[in-house]
């Protein structure tokens, strides 16, 4: 089995990806999306980290975090959220998908991919390029025209702030976009 190499900058900027088990399309349901929302804002208090950026879609997200001076344990939050959420999606009537008995033996649940991906921010240009990308997540996979079409986004508090205009990448016409009109706009927040 390979063994993962996690990067180690105390008070560092790190971009991530994090994928529901099997893709599952989890954020389409509206509960989810709250109830990640309340996950990440009790995490906050545990654990403080500044979230620059966050996009949900269906069966994952992306987020951009800049850690606290002298920390640089981004895996304990990242373990704790997922854990802290498998366990009240589950108690509220949820299911998960089937997981291996090899997964079983690891106390793994069907709820999130093992592990998530990141990557360590180094320049300006850098974390400029991952902040557009997290933003314009929600039109390169097909689902808006827009990025102010999709509400589980920070790009709204963004547009807010004047760092994007609000037709930001917009793209041509395009079908119905997936509604996500019942989420808070500022997941994470």
């Amino acid at each position: 089995m390979p063994r993962y190499r996690r990067a180690w900058i105390p008070g560092g900027t790190f971009f991530f990806t994090v994928v529901t088990d099997r893709r599952r399309k989890l954020f389409a349901d509206p509960s989810a999306r709250l109830l990640l929302g309340s996950v990440f804002r009790r995490c906050r208090l545990r654990w403080p980290f500044e979230m620059q950026a966050v996009v949900l879609l269906p069966d994952h997200l992306h987020a951009i975090w800049s850690l606290p001076p002298g920390d640089a344990d981004f895996s304990k939050r990242w373990g704790w959220i997922k854990k802290t959420f498998t366990s009240a999606w589950l108690s509220i009537g949820h299911t998960e998908t089937a997981v291996s008995e090899g997964r079983q033996r690891e106390r793994r649940r069907g709820v999130w991919q093992p592990r998530f991906w990141e990557h360590a921010i180094e320049t300006e240009a850098d974390f400029e390029r991952h902040f557009d990308e997290v933003h314009f997540n929600p039109v390169k996979h097909g689902h808006v025209a827009c990025p102010s079409q999709w509400a589980a986004s920070s790009f709204h508090r963004w547009v807010k702030a004047g760092v994007y205009p609000p037709d930001w990448a917009c793209i041509g016409r395009h079908p119905q976009p997936l509604s996500f009109s019942d989420i808070e706009t500022n997941v994470g927040e």
